[in-house]
């Protein structure tokens, strides 16, 4: 839940690295976390409740993603390549889900290495 917590805390940061734990345990939290509240907002008839809270969770989901392609050498802007028809949101993934480079780049330090905050 700490994973979560963090990107929350850094809910419009689009600079710095981030590891590929940190992105897939936020999507994970926030996979389960939709999927309960699509229920609940259901069951009292209220279906906005899933979309208020996408929203709400919408730039903080950017920018760990925007953080996780800094991490793999790209630039943020590399998310875009997803909205091309069909293709595009594979080629993201794989790049989200590919290892982050060793070395220090031009986004900073490698976070796997860096000391605990």
């Amino acid at each position: 839940m700490n994973w979560y917590v963090d990107v929350l805390k850094k809910y419009a940061v689009f600079s710095g690295r981030a590891r590929r734990q940190e992105y897939w345990m936020f999507f994970l939290f926030n996979l389960i976390i939709s999927i309960v509240l699509a229920v609940i907002g259901r069951v009292i008839g209220f279906a906005a409740l899933g979309a208020i809270y996408s929203l709400a969770v919408l730039l903080p989901g950017l920018g760990v993603a925007v953080r996780r392609l800094h991490d793999t050498g790209r630039s943020g802007w590399a998310v875009l390549v997803s909205i091309i028809p069909l293709v595009g949101w594979i080629i993201v993934l794989v790049w989200l889900a590919s290892e982050g480079k060793p070395e220090q780049n031009q986004y900073g330090d490698n976070p796997k290495h860096a000391p605990a905050v």
